[in-house]
């Protein structure tokens, strides 16, 4: 089984591939623009990792570039793609509004358009909790009404409807995660978990936003992949289009985290500042659905993984 796994080098993207390549019926080919939205380096050390692993190969590409992408898509015969290549990050949209076209929208696109050329047999395509924007009917479950408040959001949206276009006419198949604040080893810097580790160690002040009081349905990156693998072995007894909530269930107030990392030893400088326009105060998902396909039930309690977050800090970021 050959799977294309388009933004490898990144957070999710490096942990799925990591997974994947425990299996020894499973090749991974990766792709990834490796751009400068956070960190480089850290982008090389995740694909430095997976390089030293049998049955993965890696292509510097970017998803906008459609020729160099379709060549891809001809040689290697892919069985599967997770699309998790995207412009991230919520308050970085309001300054950036183009970068989310045309890297969420129109490289999506290309993605879509050469699964269905290439007859691939399902595509998995990362979308976000985000999507909900401030809906108070919590938990929130995928049929209610969504309410993207930005581009990054507006982006995955589109992509959630250029998707059930595609499955109408076209008969592709998808599967759209809505993954609601991944976490874990080799995080994003600009997500709260690891900028909170890192600011205490790069001795960098830490803005807490909306002083504090944001909550979030954190979901332990090692769930996450366990859930993907599952979705990729019972992919035929998925619906041929359907969008799913990739979620602990479990929401927790910043403070209640901030409190945890403290007791750890991890006590940067705090600035409290309000709210950020472009920011949800609360996020919680209901999984009953995505749990109804893998019977997934063994989700990492949340002060286990962010001990195992710390640690892998310590032990290959100072």
């Amino acid at each position: 089984m050959k799977i294309l796994i388009t933004g490898s080098a990144g957070f999710i993207g490096f942990n799925l591939a990591k997974k994947f390549l425990t299996k020894k019926n499973i090749k991974v080919f990766g792709i990834d623009n490796i751009n400068n939205y956070y960190d480089v380096g850290l982008k090389k050390k995740r694909n430095n990792l997976l390089k030293k692993i049998k049955n993965y190969t890696f292509k510097k590409i970017d998803i906008r570039d459609n020729t160099k992408l379709e060549k891809i898509f001809k040689k290697e015969k892919f069985d599967f793609v997770f699309n998790l290549a995207a412009q991230a990050g919520v308050r970085y949209s309001i300054d950036h509004p183009r970068e989310y076209v045309e890297n969420n929208i129109l490289g999506f696109y290309n993605i879509i358009e050469n699964v269905k050329k290439y007859k691939i047999k399902r595509l998995f395509y990362a979308s976000s909790s985000s999507v909900y924007g401030d809906n108070n009917n919590y938990p929130l479950n995928e049929k209610q009404k969504i309410y993207p408040k930005n581009m990054y959001a507006l982006s995955k949206k589109i992509n959630e409807e250029i998707s059930s276009i595609f499955n109408e006419y076209y008969q592709v198949k998808m599967t759209g995660l809505r993954f609601f604040t991944v976490y874990g080893d080799w995080g994003r810097p600009d997500m709260m978990m690891v900028k909170f580790i890192d600011s205490y160690y790069k001795k960098k002040l830490f803005k807490l936003f909306n002083f504090g009081k944001h909550v979030r349905d954190f979901t332990y990156v090692e769930d996450v992949t366990n859930i993907l693998y599952l979705l990729l072995r019972t992919h035929k007894k998925l619906p041929n289009n359907d969008i799913l909530n990739i979620c602990s269930n479990d929401p927790i107030n910043l403070e209640e985290i901030i409190k945890f990392m403290n007791k750890n030893g991890i006590t940067p400088k705090v600035k409290k500042v309000t709210l950020q326009k472009a920011d949800i105060l609360k996020t919680h998902g209901d999984n009953k659905k995505i749990l109804k396909y893998v019977k997934y039930k063994k989700f990492t309690h949340w002060k286990a993984a962010l001990k195992k977050t710390i640690t892998w800090y310590q032990q290959n970021m100072i």
